[in-house]
């Protein structure tokens, strides 16, 4: 049996909100998604649900802050602003949060709309992660999207004038048929934009996608390397810092809550599907547990025991492995201090690791601070294989 885990102080806690509808089902999307059938879509009832269930989770964190909350999905545009303005004012009611914390809400350029933008800031929504993709129609048509360059350059403008000072784009790279040109291009657009955020990131065939079954024709690693490479130069020269391996922002503008996660700090996690992590500081374990994934049985179960379908207490190992698999995707990497602090073991667990990967040029190390190297980041798989004994 393990023996317990001991801890100095609390954990930082966030909360992720999980609305699984889709217009459409993208063919590269692995998320728990579902395309919604028009008036079947009763977003308010979903939202009841939700609460339901915050209000069952509410023992296992009662009296911690929460520093950050994030709406994804699906499609969370879709839902109306009605159901939006209940969710917000539920949270407020039961949750110990701070006027000023990160509250994110993913959007799609096809389903934005300037009255919903400025109603969901209104409600307390500060942040906007918007999920452009491309700035290219043909690529966006093959990626089975359901808006086009126009109206992506729209939703970003509805957002500025709603009063988002905050927001994100996402985009992708390594596209069907996408030349070194056409990645270049996309990240060029995206900076003059502005914006305070940029998630960038290569597509890769996830099994369950309907690109996995039948793969497209995708740019070689040649390629693909050379676009990292003249994007992240892009992106550094236009105010843009890398600071996780899909992650770059301006000063001050990081993802408070995606660095929760790669810190390993806990999460509860609400709707249908949605995956959470919690730290029993006083009882010394760290469990990591699912919720039902269809919408319709999830609804149903929400608010008892029944709605959770994987419980399960990590080991010493497990512990120690997911740390450095989120930690250690960190630019900068992390004070040796936080590895105690979040997993409640001493540094030495992983002792042997860290040596051999600091032999294979990986990581760099001392006293205070772990990192990867430019190497230990290029070739971040098998950094990570080291600690997965």
């Amino acid at each position: 049996m393990n023996t317990l885990l001991k801890f100095r102080q609390t954990i930082p806690l966030s909360l992720y909100i999980h609305l699984p509808w889709c217009v459409r089902k993208c063919p590269y999307c692995d998320f728990n998604s579902h395309e919604h059938r028009g008036d079947d879509f009763r977003d308010r009832d979903y939202i009841a649900v939700l609460v339901r269930d915050l209000e069952f989770e509410l023992p296992r964190i009662w009296g911690r802050p929460v520093q950050s909350v994030f709406i994804g999905g699906g499609t969370p545009s879709l839902f109306s602003i009605a159901a939006m303005n209940d969710l917000m004012g539920a949270l407020r009611e039961r949750l110990n949060l701070h006027p000023d914390t990160e509250v994110t809400l993913e959007a799609n350029p096809g389903t934005a709309e300037a009255e919903k933008f400025r109603a969901f800031r209104e409600a307390g929504i500060n942040r906007l992660s918007i999920g452009v993709q491309s700035f290219d129609d043909r690529h966006l048509k093959r990626l089975g999207r359901i808006h086009d360059s126009r109206e992506a350059d729209a939703a970003i403008g509805m957002a500025r004038e709603a009063g988002f000072e905050d927001i994100n784009i996402d985009i992708m790279y390594g596209l069907p048929e996408q030349t070194v040109e056409d990645a270049v291009n996309d990240i060029q657009r995206t900076t003059d934009y502005g914006l305070t955020h940029i998630s960038w990131y290569q597509l890769t065939l996830e099994p369950n996608t309907v690109f996995y079954a039948d793969p497209p024709e995708l740019p070689d690693n040649d390629s693909t390397w050379e676009m990292q490479q003249q994007g992240q130069q892009l992106l550094s020269a236009g105010g843009y810092p890398q600071y996780e391996v899909s992650a770059y922002a301006q000063k001050n503008n990081r993802c408070l809550h995606n660095v929760n996660y790669w810190q390993f700090g806990d999460y509860l996690g609400i709707g249908a599907g949605a995956h959470g992590k919690l730290t029993d500081v006083a009882g010394g374990t760290v469990r990591r547990y699912t919720r039902h994934r269809i919408p319709e049985r999830y609804m149903a179960l929400a608010g008892n025991e029944s709605v959770i379908t994987g419980d399960r207490q990590l080991s010493r190992e497990d512990i120690a492995l997911e740390f450095m698999m989120n930690a250690l995707r960190l630019v900068e990497g992390f004070e040796t201090s936080l590895f105690f602090e979040r997993t409640g073991l001493p540094l030495r667990t992983v002792s042997p690791q860290l040596e051999q990967a600091e032999q294979q040029g990986l990581i760099e190390w001392d006293i205070k601070k772990i990192r990867p190297t430019e190497r230990g980041r290029r070739y971040l798989n098998d950094l990570l294989q080291l600690f997965n004994v």
